[in-house]
């Protein structure tokens, strides 16, 4: 089985995990992405219930019309108290947890928010439906924190670590985990890959100004 992990296009808010729409780019990303895809077989998106991925799978979905499934649990991790604030306001305010988290001493929970441990707690049931399904291909819109979690796991790096996977993924971007059919291990195939995207400047992240 293939499980391409999607980070959900760029959002209409610089704020910290709003559950808001995307943006004019973000809809443009999803549409890119799913042309992307509409060459391949897939057998079925996969979206955590926050605005941003709903809309990411249905915009790629009207190029693919495949089966859709919503799950709260592949949400993005709580960043608890720092939800709704800037990244100029949480870099000032929590200026010591962020760095105590990036001594990777430990898998540290966001202050009044999750951890990767807690992440994967309840997105792995989900991992586990899913590769139980009669699937060749299916596409999971979910976001960064949720990626990089699962990444690090399937990886067998100690959660502590999974700063060292936060160069920052880009909206749209394709993490592709595939099931070894001789042991059925889970293997990591590729790793933010947004070439669909490298045409336009604007809708990479180097092309934000200000926008998430």
């Amino acid at each position: 089985m293939r499980i391409l992990l999607i980070r959900h296009g760029r959002q209409d808010s610089p704020l910290c995990n709003v559950d808001v729409p995307l943006s004019e780019e973000g809809r443009r990303q999803a549409e890119l992405l799913g042309e992307r895809l509409s060459s391949e077989q897939i057998d079925a998106v996969w979206s955590s219930n926050l605005i941003r991925a709903v809309e990411t799978a249905d915009i790629i979905n009207e190029k693919i019309n495949a089966p859709r499934e919503i799950r709260n649990n592949l949400k993005e991790i709580s960043f608890g108290d720092m939800e709704g604030l800037s990244d100029e306001v949480i870099a000032d305010r929590y200026e010591d947890f962020l760095r105590a988290r990036w001594k990777m001493e430990r898998d540290m929970s966001y202050p009044g928010g999750e951890c990767a441990t807690e992440v994967l707690a309840r997105v792995l049931p989900i991992m586990k439906e899913i590769l139980g399904m009669d699937y060749e291909t299916v596409v999971i819109v979910t976001h960064g924190g949720v990626i990089r979690s699962l990444v690090a796991h399937y990886l067998g790096l100690d959660l502590a670590r999974v700063p060292l996977l936060a160069t920052q993924l880009e909206n749209c971007g394709i993490t592709e985990l595939w099931t070894r059919k001789h042991d059925g291990r889970i293997i990591l195939n590729r790793f933010n890959d947004a070439s669909h995207l490298e045409e336009y400047p604007e809708l990479m992240r180097g092309g934000w100004k200000g926008k998430k």
